[in-house]
């Protein structure tokens, strides 16, 4: 895996803004359902992913830039760890080194202790059953790419989803801070690998349906909000719709046609807990049958204007 800020194409002190506009736009050029033919665009598309995994995730991205895990999300090991139990630079050789070779291969040899090739113990099935050194171990299973369309109640409400993968049917949690394209890998939910290799992984991209009443701005909603004539003259509470249901907002006499207001915490949930906001810009709503009062009021008032001379 290469350096994650260079497969997005950010510099190291961008911005979260920044890194999911480049995200988003690798996402959509190298999607798989519109590069069918192109092996090396599905490869793209899954590093510009894992890119994302870390450099989308504050805490991840501090651990990386701070050089604890690597850029496949994995920990690194302390500086002058010589990957066999202990620290090189001593005296000793192989013993210094936190394992007896000497000994495993005594009880190798005498039926007992380890039962396994020396390279077995260290590196696990590569070196098992006489591959020898430098074979390849079982090839991973392939990664099932799908998609998952959610509407903005279940991103609001981070509701479990229950989805099909190939024959298996799994609980899937809409993520925090999601984005519309965004894909989410779901590790060991892919195609089975061959004997005693892992499965692949499940490349699972989301979908945010287009809402009747909201828009989406990030992780805020924007919507309009009908205000009828006496309260944009009078003032007072109205009822503001929101994803979890109305709420009541106050507002101040004399309110015009498109007045915005913020309604804190209404939006959808951001990554670090936190929740976007909802602005609602008012339309003043007239009666829908003829009113008597409010066009005598009307008449009167376009009357006295005229009498002024005003326009």
């Amino acid at each position: 895996m290469r350096n994650p800020y260079d497969v997005l194409g950010v510099a190291k002190g961008a911005s979260e803004a920044d890194i999911k506009k480049a995200y988003r736009k690798l996402a959509k050029a190298y999607h798989p359902d519109t590069n069918k033919n192109d092996a090396k665009a599905k490869d793209r598309f899954s590093e510009a992913n894992s890119a994302y995994e870390i450099l989308g995730d504050a805490g991840k991205r501090g651990q990386f830039d701070r050089g604890e895990i690597d850029a496949d999300g994995k920990p690194r090991a302390p500086a002058g760890f010589d990957g066999f139990g202990g620290f090189g630079g001593g005296q000793g050789g192989a013993r210094s080194a936190g394992f007896d070779f000497e000994g495993a291969a005594r009880n190798r040899a005498g039926g007992g202790g380890i039962g396994e090739d020396i390279f077995s113990h260290l590196f696990g099935d590569t070196f098992r059953g006489g591959a020898g050194p430098g074979a390849r171990g079982p090839m991973k299973g392939e990664d099932l790419a799908a998609e998952l369309s959610v509407t903005l109640e279940q991103v609001a409400s981070e509701e479990k989803l229950r989805i099909s993968l190939g024959s298996r049917d799994v609980d899937v949690v809409i993520p925090k801070g999601v984005v519309d394209g965004q894909t989410i890998r779901l590790r060991g939910l892919g195609n089975p690998g061959g004997p005693r290799s892992s499965p692949g992984d499940a490349l699972l991209t989301i979908r945010i349906l287009p809402h009747p009443r909201f828009t989406l701005d990030g992780a805020d909603l924007r919507t309009s909000m009908d205000l009828p004539l006496e309260d944009a003259i009078l003032g007072g509470p109205i009822r503001v719709p929101t994803l979890t249901g109305p709420v009541e907002m106050r507002v101040p006499p004399m309110t015009s046609s498109g007045r915005t207001f913020r309604l804190k915490g209404k939006g959808l949930p951001k990554k670090d807990g936190s929740r976007g906001d909802l602005f609602a810009t008012t339309a003043i709503s007239l009666p829908a049958s003829e009113d008597e009062a409010l066009l005598a009021y009307a008449n009167g008032r376009r009357a006295s204007r005229a009498a002024s001379g005003q326009p």
